[in-house]
């Protein structure tokens, strides 16, 4: 028999102060942010990249433009996804829709997501950023980078580096999704 062994690994203030320091940095690396946009993957992407874009408005004192992208229909690897004991069943994507209030076209976009491993989720990403438009430039920003990348993708802003192995999950909880913000790690374990 197994079960579920369930760890918060970044507690709520420490998600906090983590958001904030991504908001410094992708600060730091664009000085000029006339140009810049924040475009988050649905669903927690999204409220992370409007956090962000909050904090550097104050920061800067300029407003950003923000977005969601949903890239249900660009994914390769839906088959993989699911809970962590059944992954063997095929489900559709729900597709929830993009919201783009602003032309990508020789924008800087900084794609935001919660949680980067294979780097799939990423590749579709980008895949439907340029139905939209060509973008000047595309930065990545996750929360947690937790490892095992299947293609060559790389994130330019990091919250934590949570190793992890295989069998184990990272899941981001937010307050505007899950009632709560905190970081946990989730595994099978044998009773």
């Amino acid at each position: 028999m197994s079960g579920v062994f369930v760890k918060t690994v970044v507690p709520a203030d420490q998600l906090a102060r983590t958001i904030v320091r991504i908001a410094h940095e992708i600060l730091e690396k664009n000085q000029d942010i006339s140009n810049l946009a924040m475009v988050g993957i649905l669903t927690r992407g999204a409220h992370l990249a409007r956090r962000l874009a909050d904090h550097m408005e104050e920061f800067a004192g300029q407003e950003l433009p923000v977005g969601e992208l949903d890239i249900s229909l660009y994914r390769d690897d839906v088959a993989a996804r699911g809970s962590l004991t059944v992954r063997s069943k095929l489900t559709q994507p729900e597709v929830r829709g993009t919201n783009l209030p602003f032309s990508v076209d020789e924008k800087t976009i900084v794609l935001v997501d919660d949680v980067l491993f294979t780097g799939r989720t990423i590749r579709a990403a980008i895949d439907a950023l340029f139905d939209y438009g060509r973008p000047s430039q595309i930065q990545l920003a996750v929360l947690v980078d937790r490892g095992h990348r299947e293609l060559p993708i790389r994130p330019d802003f990091v919250g934590k580096n949570l190793p992890t192995s295989q069998d184990q999950r990272i899941n981001v909880r937010l307050r505007e999704v899950d009632g709560v913000d905190e970081v946990v790690l989730e595994a099978v374990e044998d009773e």
